[in-house]
């Protein structure tokens, strides 16, 4: 039986980064990626999301930041720019892998954990997930809207603004991505904007003071096992220049949540907004249901993390979870793994010993 030290799940920005880290400290591994190319979430995002648009990527590790044309689409430049560091640093990706399932060999602490995909499995001593959150799009439960006569879309199937000309769209969701479409979708329709609590507009600039701030919220929930809270929750929101034409037009007059939905359109208790297409922009959770039978998560619905570390198995990291779910943060989030990674295999090793 072939035994890794250690086996990635994900081939995003945290992924690689891991693997980078694990491969430069001689860690024998495999990273594991359930997409057929290179470029993690990014492939799949809508194709007017440019380069102009995002938030910036991070450069990974022993690699220059990507400068591209800020008009080029970002689901194409950065998985151009993963593929080629993939390349280039040799890193032992398996794709396409749809890992299912990770699971204890037997109940020892320090014993082996087996990575199922199907027919295939890859035994291993340590497993760093980086499976982030793209794959686990949420849609809330409302009563009635399965009756809804138009189209319903969420961010993660977004078909760009033209499939909503002449459609008055309720846009759903508090977040960036809300913004963002919301920018994009009233230049050609009539919107309503919807969200479950009135949004917090930032009027200060984001300083490294304030996303330090930010990253210690976030890190202590999940160091006391609480879920991973959005980061507009704690950073709140801005309008940028490519905005202000949709901010004009009204766009961004918030509307509190429907009560319900119906075949033509959404109630509150006491009015009705007629409504020919739905946009639910409300975010994504992370996906490690395959983690599920180590039984990682605590009675606050959360994994409690130690740095990347689940302090309920430290044969298990994770990364682009919680604080680290950000280019920036999965780049150093990596680095921490990868030392985690060698803190477990050196117990292993002091366990044998003894």
């Amino acid at each position: 039986m072939e035994v890794f030290d250690s086996v990635v799940i994900g081939a995003g920005q945290a992924g690689l980064s891991a693997s980078y880290h694990l491969r430069r400290r001689g860690v024998r591994h495999v990273v594991l990626d359930a997409d057929a190319a290179p470029g993690g979430a990014w492939q799949h995002r809508w194709d007017s999301l440019s380069m102009a648009d995002v938030h910036g990527v991070a450069a990974l590790p022993d690699s220059a930041r990507p400068e591209p044309d800020g008009r080029e689409r970002a689901n194409v430049a950065v998985p151009a720019y993963f593929a080629t560091y993939e390349r280039e640093h040799g890193l032992p990706v398996v794709r396409p892998v749809r890992v299912d399932r990770v699971e204890r060999v037997d109940d020892a602490p320090d014993g082996l954990l087996v990575v199922r995909a199907g027919e295939r499995a890859w035994t291993t001593r340590t497993v760093v997930n980086a499976t982030g959150t793209w794959s686990q799009p949420f849609v809330p439960h409302y009563p009635g809207a399965a009756s809804f006569a138009g189209p319903q879309w969420h961010t993660a199937d977004y078909p760009g603004a033209e499939a909503f000309r002449g459609l008055r769209t309720v846009v759903v969701g508090g977040g960036a991505s809300a913004v963002q479409l919301l920018g994009e979708i009233a230049l050609v329709t009539d919107t309503l904007w919807v969200t479950r609590r009135p949004p917090v507009w930032r009027t200060d600039d984001f300083t490294p003071e304030v996303g330090r701030a930010v990253v210690a919220r976030v890190e202590d929930r999940v160091r006391r096992g609480l879920p991973p809270a959005s980061v507009v929750s704690v950073t709140g929101l801005a309008l940028r220049e490519q905005e202000r034409a949709a901010e004009a037009v009204g766009a961004y007059d918030r509307r509190p949540m429907f009560a319900s939905v119906e075949p033509d359109g959404v109630r509150w208790a006491d009015a009705f907004e007629p409504a020919q297409a739905i946009l639910w922009a409300t975010g994504f959770r992370p996906a490690v249901g395959h983690l599920a039978p180590l039984h990682l998560r605590s009675p606050l619905g959360g994994i409690r993390l130690d740095g990347t570390t689940a302090v309920v198995d430290p044969r298990v990291q994770l990364v682009g979870y919680g604080p680290s779910a950000s280019t920036i943060g999965a780049n150093r989030a990596g680095r921490v793994a990868a030392r985690g990674v060698l803190a477990a295999l050196r117990a292993d090793a002091a366990a044998l010993g003894s």
